[in-house]
């Protein structure tokens, strides 16, 4: 009876021994550890602080519509025309589809693989005394993978994480278009106000030029009162022609934008009417988990994990369960018969004793991809963080700026006044006059330029947070 147990023995031990090679060979399989300690913590709060105590005009703006909050309806049609019809918003959409697709098809390994067929063929059997005969076939196949590891669930997870990270990319794209859309769209209207500016400040020059003409003529002033005139008006012309200029190239880059072809798209110019939102005390932190960008990285990194796994995984068996069953017969009306019927069914255990070290490099790249994940993601985290800071304290030294310029605004509009009245009094000549109105002017534009700068600015902190901070 031992002698029996003994040949018994034998062949289970065989059986045994692939499996037990490829479980000693499984843990030569090396992995970086990745120290996730590394990833920064978020702050507890931003080092910039705002000037706001209010979130009045923010707060009720549901996440996503972050645009509302400047309450301009041609500001929301604008970003919903880009929304779609923005040419990468519509590639960034391609490539989620074809992510997706590619999930579906790993996927889809993990499931029984059925199929049917038939065909016909001639041979020569020497059975039949060597005489060709035709034979039809019509059968069904069946195979199947047993996943016994975790090789083709690992590798359905990865796909479908980056099928998530492109998701998550569709939404950034999304947020960076709108953000253009609105900057592009504001600093346009901003530009509106100081084409208006100075157009009146021209308007005014040339009617100063014609009254002084009028003067010269009658021998009140000399040449030169003219000549001075007639070279301010020139130059604020000049002025004028090239905000035109840059209002043409924010208007076409506007249509690029939106979709629209920029020989057809025409904004109208209209008075700067988008109110300025504030922003809430003590922004925090937490907010960046809304990114679209750090999501898509962190979905790179538990992609890149699965891939690890997937990897270790080819160390170990596969087993595969296969199946077919049918008809075949020499004649076609034959081929249905229960004599024709005909089945086989079997199973497949693999694995390749060895390589090369094709395997371990395998999972030496996998660990490699990882590493550059995390590495990425770091990144992204501290270049989010960076982000938020620059716009923060960008809007808190543009307000001090706003507020000095204001002041400047208005000393020079009254050095513009008295100058002026000391002008017709015969006090001063015109040349302190056209400098006096020069300086106003510069001092004008300055203060529109910062309001711009505030509000392109705030569309900035927004995007840097994830689109809004509510």
């Amino acid at each position: 009876m031992n002698h029996t147990y003994s040949k018994l023995r034998a062949p289970l031990r065989s059986s045994l021994l692939p499996l037990a090679v490829a479980l000693v060979l499984a843990g030569c399989a090396s992995s970086a550890i990745v120290d996730t300690s590394q990833v920064p913590a978020a702050p507890a709060a931003f080092k910039e602080v705002t000037t706001a105590v209010t979130v009045s005009t923010a707060a009720s703006q549901a996440q996503g519509m972050w645009w509302t909050v400047f309450a301009d309806p041609v500001l929301d049609g604008l970003i919903a025309e880009a929304n779609g019809n923005n040419n990468s918003v519509q590639v960034a959409a391609g490539r989620l589809a074809q992510a997706r697709a590619l999930a579906g098809q790993v996927d889809a390994n993990r499931f029984p693989q059925l199929g049917i067929g038939a065909g016909a063929t001639r041979q020569l059997n020497a059975s039949t005394n060597n005489v060709a005969q035709t034979v039809v076939s019509a059968g069904a196949n069946l195979s199947y993978e047993v996943d016994l590891f975790g090789k083709l669930s690992g590798a359905a997870n990865a796909a479908s994480l980056d099928a998530s990270a492109r998701e998550a990319l569709l939404r950034s794209t999304q947020l960076l278009v709108q953000v253009d859309v609105a900057q592009t769209y504001l600093s346009l209207r901003a530009l509106d106000a100081e084409r208006e500016l100075v157009r009146s400040t021209l308007q005014a020059y040339q009617n100063t030029l014609r009254l002084t003409e009028v003067r010269f003529r009658e021998g009140d002033v000399a040449e030169l009162d003219v000549a001075r005139v007639r070279s301010e008006a020139a130059s604020t012309e000049s002025e004028a022609l090239a905000l035109d200029q840059r209002r043409a190239v924010l208007e076409h880059a506007l249509a690029v934008l939106v979709g629209e072809v920029a020989s057809n798209f025409t904004l109208a110019s209209t008075p700067w009417s988008a109110a300025l939102p504030a922003i809430p005390a003590g922004v925090p932190s937490t907010v960046l988990t809304r990114r679209p960008d750090i999501a898509a990285a962190q979905n790179t990194i538990e992609a890149a994990q699965a891939r690890v796994g997937v990897a270790k995984a080819a160390w170990f068996p596969t087993f595969s369960l296969t199946g077919n069953g049918g008809y075949a017969a020499p004649d076609i009306q034959d081929l249905f018969k229960l004599s024709s019927q005909a089945w086989v069914a079997g199973a497949l255990l693999s694995l390749p004793i060895f390589d090369g070290g094709r395997r371990e490099a395998s999972v030496q790249g996998a660990n490699a991809d990882l590493r550059i994940a995390l590495a990425n993601y770091r990144e992204q985290v501290l270049v989010a963080f960076r982000d938020v800071e620059d716009q923060l304290a960008t809007l808190r030294l543009l307000a001090d700026q706003s507020e000095a310029q204001s002041r400047s605004v208005a000393s020079s509009h009254r050095a513009t006044a008295l100058s002026g009245s000391r002008y017709r009094n015969g006090l001063v000549s015109q040349l302190e006059l056209l400098d006096a109105q020069r300086n106003e002017l510069r001092n004008r534009r300055q203060a529109l330029q910062v309001k711009s700068a505030q509000y392109v600015a705030t569309v900035g902190l927004i995007r840097a947070l994830g689109g809004g901070w509510v």
